[in-house]
């Protein structure tokens, strides 16, 4: 048992899941990284130091999550944050050349993984003493207004909305908040076509700014230092001149 705070965020070895395990050990949680390759992990733990412990898992694999919270749980006795952040896009093109099979792959991990993350955490979080804790999910944009040709991620992250909302809502009664961050255009590997031109709804390509990274890892931990009672629904954070606000 320990009495630090315990954090466990997930795709933690790059981009968004980088930023936000950074900014949580600045702020003292003990930070659990988690996601498929262990080499990134542990490169991120290394730069972090002692706040930070590598625990690989798939969370689209609900052997792999049950394994990952068994671990949690025998090494700390407690679970305090879930960000749940890993996320996966298919290729772009059109719904009705989608394959199955990237549809469901994509489902799989932006859906289904955050359902087994959040299941598991909530039995902790109604289970340890003191019981509840908090639950942020990464949505995104995408999960107000559609880029062209990205059908599964849209509807992926649309439906983590309407989870973010079910679990806010039944989480009531165990202390157990529950938010969503939707970032848009911040600078990781996902915005490459950003900053050479990405497809917009009118067919023309355009280039498209970006924002510091970091700077959405400091906003899931603002999310992560409110005490119990307060609770950041949904926060928005993109880059000031995006071409988010205004489209169509």
């Amino acid at each position: 048992m320990t009495a630090k705070r315990i954090a466990l965020v997930t795709g933690a070895g790059t981009g968004i899941g980088k930023a936000a395990a950074i900014a949580l050990a600045h702020d003292g949680f003990t930070v659990v990284l988690t996601g498929r390759r262990r080499e990134p992990l542990e490169a991120v733990a290394a730069g972090i130091g002692a706040g930070a412990q590598v625990i690989p898992s798939d969370i689209s694999d609900p052997s792999s999550v049950a394994a990952l919270f068994g671990e949690v749980e025998a090494r700390f006795g407690r679970l305090d944050v879930l960000f749940n952040n890993a996320g996966g896009w298919s290729a772009a093109m059109p719904i009705e050349d989608i394959p199955l099979e990237d549809w469901q792959r994509v489902v799989n991990v932006n859906l289904t993984g955050v359902f087994l993350c959040t299941q598991a955490a909530i039995r902790m979080m109604k289970a340890q003493d003191p019981k509840g804790g908090r639950i942020i999910n990464n949505g995104s944009i995408s999960a107000h207004a559609p880029r062209p040709n990205t059908g599964p991620y849209t509807a992926t992250k649309h439906a983590v909305t309407g989870l973010t909302k079910q679990v806010a809502l039944e989480g009531r009664l165990h202390n157990i908040a529950c938010g969503q961050i939707d970032i848009g255009n911040a600078d990781t590997d996902m915005a490459v076509k950003m900053k050479t031109g990405i497809l917009q709804p009118n067919g023309q390509l355009m280039v498209e700014p970006t924002f510091d990274p970091a700077d959405a890892g400091r906003a899931v931990a603002y999310m992560a230092s409110l005490p119990l009672e307060a609770n950041v629904l949904n926060m928005t954070i993109m880059a000031t001149a995006a071409p988010f606000i205004g489209r169509g």
